[in-house]
């Protein structure tokens, strides 16, 4: 690990090195940062993203709307009815519910608090149109990755599966002629991309967040913060996979719940101005309330950018993350497991993001004219605050219930982010495990543990745009795969549908290799797979 990238730990290692001596080359990193985001997160990185969610919900005939019934009953609808969706295995599998739940941990994080807010403090109201967009193109490039995860994943040799973009690329891209050794060293980048990722997007990042709002909201020093949270990281990601997702499966569903009960509460409260927000959405998404300043096109790329790099970091469809847990799970069809990757970027950023977006626009802090986002904000206990990202959504919570809102905030972002830090730590050990071995994980995850404190005493900014850095750094060689592989995902949606939907007597396509393809013939059905 050591010799694999000593510059990048300095970097990640220096947020808690002293503050004179940091500084300094801090900044240095910054700028280097800066001119690489520049790059992966330019115009032709953004519309490769979208072609790739337009190809694919073209070539599954707009699979998130044409089958929005199905997929809804094959998902959430199936928790109520299938037991072996929800059930826990003795093996190294995890049950569907449990690689739904650690994926949700990984995206379901500060990004759909924090994310959204700094989207609209800089691209305004109209970033959130262009969540909405990549959101509805993301459910079926994260179905795509979901469906090649589980059609080229292999089983290591402990028994677990190991599936994700650094597989299919290997073994899916490299299988095709003349292609053998750029699936190799794309799936090398993109296993080196997302073991630096875990730490910036999937660990400090978050850790940042629960740090300085437990410091703003409870004056609970950011140091404090990092000790007790690595301690906890700690007992939980020793234990693997099973421990993790054991922890999730109970930790999502009571957050997102929690979080959705006070969005709601808020909804109805400022339900009166359901009209002028959607509005200023619609208006500022397409530069219609900058018309007079003569500034429409850089106001519409403002909200276009946002809207899609923050859509990108709350529900991480194109990067390849989540595959790799649900790769992990018991399910044998590709596309029921892609069904849940649907899912997943809906429940995240169609409802999660859009309570939270509707709670900032409905709060009179956001001019819905100008979409220019206040910068002081005047508390319940008569404090003028600074607003910015980190606490905007707190302080829409604080003016609505007090002291209260403010700490249910501080808790849902400890839990969100918490929760992100335990699924993170999952890709970046599957990502170590490709690159270095089974024996060296071990070593990653006492590393990953202790980039938690520095996390909580990084500076807010540079954490972030590392965060950002990384994500488009891990989407491009991903991407390249899902496009060079988009027609063995229409064929086994095809297939999906002959036989599951339509009643064909079609041979299911399960696997790409004849031992697991036979395997999976041979095991029992759940309920949920009948015909």
């Amino acid at each position: 690990m050591k010799k694999l990238m000593p510059g990048l730990f300095l970097i990640l290692l220096a947020g808690h090195a002293g503050a004179e001596e940091a500084g300094g080359f801090l900044d240095s990193v910054a700028k280097v940062n800066d001119a690489v985001n520049g790059v992966v997160w330019g115009v032709p990185a953004l519309v490769l993203l979208a072609f790739v969610g337009v190809l694919m919900t073209v070539l599954t005939k707009v699979f998130q709307v044409s089958h929005f019934g199905h997929w809804m009953k094959k998902t959430i609808g199936a928790i109520f009815r299938d037991r072996h969706v929800t059930t826990h295995t003795k093996d190294k599998s995890i049950s569907q519910f449990q690689s739904l739940c650690t994926a949700l941990a990984a995206t379901v994080g500060t990004g759909n608090i924090v994310g959204v807010a700094g989207a609209i403090i800089v691209g305004g109201p109209g970033a959130v149109f262009w969540m909405w967009v990549m959101a509805f193109l993301g459910m079926m490039t994260n179905y795509s990755e979901n469906v090649l995860g589980i059609f080229y994943r292999r089983k290591n040799a402990k028994g677990e599966w190991s599936g994700g973009a650094m597989y299919y690329l290997r073994d899916g891209l490299g299988a095709r002629k003349g292609c053998k050794t750029v699936g190799k060293v794309l799936a090398w980048l993109f296993s080196f991309f997302c073991l630096v990722a875990s730490f910036g997007i999937g660990n400090m990042t978050q850790v940042n967040s629960i740090s300085g709002n437990m410091e703003s909201v409870f004056g609970i020093p950011t140091w404090v913060t990092g000790v007790i949270i690595m301690v906890l990281v700690g007992l939980v990601v020793v234990g693997g996979l099973k421990r993790i997702a054991s922890v999730t499966e109970k930790v999502v569903p009571f957050m997102v719940i929690l979080y959705m009960v006070g969005s709601i509460a808020i909804f109805f409260i400022n339900i009166g101005h359901v009209g002028a927000v959607f509005t200023s959405i619609f208006r500022s998404a397409f530069g219609l309330e900058a018309a007079a300043g003569g500034v429409v096109g850089y106001g519409i790329r403002l909200a276009i950018e946002q809207g899609m790099k923050r859509g990108v970091f709350s529900n991480e469809a194109g990067l390849g993350s989540s595959v790799m847990v649900h790769s992990n799970s018991n399910v044998k069809e590709p596309v029921k497991q892609g069904m849940w990757g649907i899912f997943e970027v809906f429940a995240d950023t169609i409802v999660v993001c859009t309570l939270t977006a509707f709670s900032i626009l409905s709060s009179g802090l956001v001019n819905l004219e100008t979409g220019v986002t206040a910068t002081e904000f005047v508390n319940s206990a008569g404090q003028t605050v600074a607003l910015g990202k980190a606490n905007l959504v707190s302080a829409v919570f604080n003016q609505n219930f007090g002291f209260i809102g403010s700490a249910f905030i501080a808790i849902s972002i400890m839990l969100f982010a918490f929760s992100t830090v335990l699924g993170w730590s999952h890709y970046g050990t599957k990502a170590c495990e490709y690159l270095l071995g089974e024996k060296r994980t071990v070593p990653y995850r006492v590393l990953f543990v202790l980039l938690v404190f520095g996390g909580a005493v990084m500076g807010d900014n540079l954490a972030w745009d590392l965060a950002d850095t990384f994500n488009g750094l891990m989407m491009i060689p991903n991407l390249i795969g899902v496009i060079a592989l988009s027609g063995v995902v229409a064929k086994i949606t095809k297939n999906y549908v002959n036989r599951v939907m339509r009643g064909s007597k079609e041979e299911p396509m399960y696997s790409a290799f004849q031992d697991i393809q036979i395997e999976e013939e041979n095991a029992p059905n759940s309920p949920e797979d009948e015909v």
